[in-house]
């Protein structure tokens, strides 16, 4: 079967298209390169550089009429929505209608949206936080993503299109850009790598639930292969503060370097943790990569980039 996976050269993007090759399906990239890479990409997967708010976009979709969409093309940094939410309903709220509206115009029979199952709970009542938790975001990032689940909702009743909510943790690992995506262990890992210094924002006593990106891309597929339709969280239901998150990473970047505090950021809750018990009970899924060993393979992935002086990694 063919799949489309917009957002697909980047870092959980580019993880998705290669559990879809190793399933034996076709696979085309949509991604814009804001912050994605070509190298990220196996030369199987036809790479198709748009954006996904454009009618060239919404043409592609015309044109290739895949079985089913991943969609993981987004505006996903939490700081920026607060700073500039229109931008980010632009891009997660009117980018996704484009998709959606060619989708049931080409014959698509499933959507797997990736969603957040940190910024769409707010500030938890419960923890781990099952899916029937409320959602009551923080942030316009938060809100976007609602949005789009929503959304999602209304084009099942409509037009029948089946959908899958994947409701992520705090998601890291190789191929995660410092620069262009939202992610505390690539900046972390970067910096340290390098010698550099790093910077916690607020005390670091804020907790959040680690899963590793290849674990997450698996997730994509499950998806895909089942007949479940709605939202489902992919996290470890495991808390974790960044000041520990430092600790580990600097242990495995052999690294002394003293770490230094910032004030905490608007639109940041202060813990956030999710059970994956509906993921493994409708999809078979559970994490299987440890932190510790998702952190050093992290590690072991910048150092890598570091030692490629014209591609270093950002």
């Amino acid at each position: 079967m063919k799949v489309l996976v917009t957002g697909g050269a980047g870092f959980i993007g580019s993880h998705v298209c290669d559990e879809f090759l190793r399933a034996g399906h076709e696979v085309v990239a949509l991604d814009n390169l804001s912050s994605g890479r070509r190298e990220n990409l196996d030369p199987r997967v036809k790479l198709a550089v748009l954006d996904i708010r454009s009618p060239e976009a919404a043409e592609l979709i015309r044109s290739e009429r895949p079985q089913a969409i991943c969609h993981l093309a987004a505006q996903m940094d939490v700081r920026r929505s607060v700073e500039d939410p229109r931008f980010d309903a632009d891009a997660n709220i009117l980018g996704f209608l484009n998709l959606l509206e060619a989708a049931r115009t080409a014959g698509v029979k499933k959507v797997i949206f990736s969603s957040t199952g940190g910024a769409i709970y707010g500030e938890q009542d419960i923890f781990p936080a099952p899916e029937s938790h409320p959602t009551r975001p923080v942030s316009p990032y938060g809100v976007s993503k609602a949005s789009g689940e929503l959304y999602l909702g209304y084009y099942k009743a409509q037009y029948g299109l089946d959908y899958v909510a994947l409701r992520y943790a705090n998601v890291y690992g190789p191929r995660q850009n410092p620069h262009g995506e939202a992610g505390v262990v690539a900046i972390f890992a970067q910096r340290l790598v390098a010698g550099r210094e790093c910077t916690i924002f607020g005390d670091g006593g804020q907790t959040r639930d680690f899963v590793f990106g290849p674990d997450v891309a698996r997730a994509n597929l499950l998806a895909f292969e089942k007949d479940y339709v709605g939202a489902i969280n992919i996290g470890t239901g495991i808390e974790t503060d960044i000041n520990r998150l430092y600790a580990l990473l600097a242990e495995g970047a052999g690294s002394t370097t003293p770490v230094t505090h910032a004030p905490g950021k608007p639109g940041e809750q202060r813990r956030s943790c999710i059970t994956p018990a509906l993921a493994q009970k409708v999809l078979g899924w559970r994490p299987t990569v440890a932190l510790a060993d998702g952190l050093r393979k992290t590690v072991e992935y910048f150092r890598a980039k570091a030692r490629e002086p014209s591609r270093a990694a950002g």
